[in-house]
């Protein structure tokens, strides 16, 4: 589960690449369910978790090239905010309130007819609790990367780079990676690991319903400080279920989905480049299965 907080903290800005501008509005629901904690006094310890989100993107300026590749420069912002009912369950091992605030500057150009570049950078505010006036820098992070995208296929792109971020209290340099493809037509495919894990096989019914059948990797963060040490929480989540998606008008269509979260990882931890990649993600906290719905409305202009 550790493989998506790495998602969170270097490509979440990388959902705003599209040309089109955009707006976007969710909102998720996941059961209560049982936490699993590493003291037996928490076995009976249950919470549920509800997310309210929505961002935009805008185009500064466009233009496309002879193979119909964009050269663009475009701003994104986007917000979270995540209430949990907890019963049984101190504050100190999972908050009830977070708050995620980001903003970027996105820019991508072709090189050549294989090639193009992604830049991005921005910042972002992680709270474990929705009160601004405690925010402060060690809430804050800062978020940029170049990737090189090699166009293998037209509906195939496949990229590597570097990603810079100062998770770790201190500016840091990492790999970062992107994939993503399509088939599509009456029945369509789609794989993404641009700024989260994504499956997708669906199907048009007609020019106005689409259903597929979905499995993702989603998530909340936030950074702050416990016992003296700077640490993040994180709740991390897969979601497999199925989707229903309504084109309204040409540019308007709303997604519903309803499924299962097998697991919801959801623990502190250090700060630290190894704590990070350790690999004893089997004993960090989390909630057992629960019932997940979402409704979403997209606004593409």
């Amino acid at each position: 589960m550790k493989l998506f907080l790495y998602c969170i903290l270097f490509f979440v800005l990388l959902s705003y690449q599209e040309t089109n501008a955009q707006v976007y509005f969710k909102t998720e629901y996941i059961t209560s369910s049982s936490y699993r904690g590493e003291k037996e006094d928490n076995l009976h310890a249950k919470g549920n978790l509800k997310v309210i989100q929505g961002g935009f993107r805008v185009p500064l300026s466009l233009k496309m090239d002879e193979n119909k590749r964009p050269t663009v420069w475009a701003i994104g912002c986007s917000g979270a905010h995540a209430t949990m009912d907890n019963k049984k369950l101190p504050k100190e091992l999972c908050p009830s309130k977070m708050l995620n605030l980001q903003f970027g500057l996105i820019h991508s150009r072709p090189l050549n007819a294989k090639w193009s570049m992604l830049a991005t950078v921005g910042a972002g505010l992680y709270m474990d609790n929705d009160n601004l006036s405690k925010a402060s820098w060690n809430n804050v992070l800062g978020q940029g990367g170049v990737i090189f995208i090699r166009h293998l296929r037209p509906n195939l792109d496949l990229g590597a780079g570097v990603a810079l971020s100062n998770t770790f209290g201190f500016p840091m340099i990492l790999p970062a990676f992107y994939l993503t493809w399509n088939l599509e037509g009456r029945y369509d495919v789609k794989v993404s690991f641009v700024d989260a894990i994504r499956v997708s096989a669906g199907m048009h019914l007609n020019k106005y319903l689409k259903l597929s059948l979905i499995a993702e990797m989603n998530g909340i963060l936030a950074l702050t400080e416990k016992d003296g040490k700077d640490m993040y929480f994180t709740q991390q989540y897969v979601i497999v279920g199925l989707q229903p998606e309504i084109t309204i008008a040409k540019s308007l269509s709303l997604a519903a989905t309803a499924g299962i979260t097998p697991v919801r990882s959801a623990f502190y931890s250090k700060r630290s480049l190894k704590e990070l990649f350790s690999d004893d993600d089997e004993s960090d906290p989390y909630f057992k299965l629960g019932f997940y719905c979402s409704l979403g409305l997209t606004w593409k202009f």
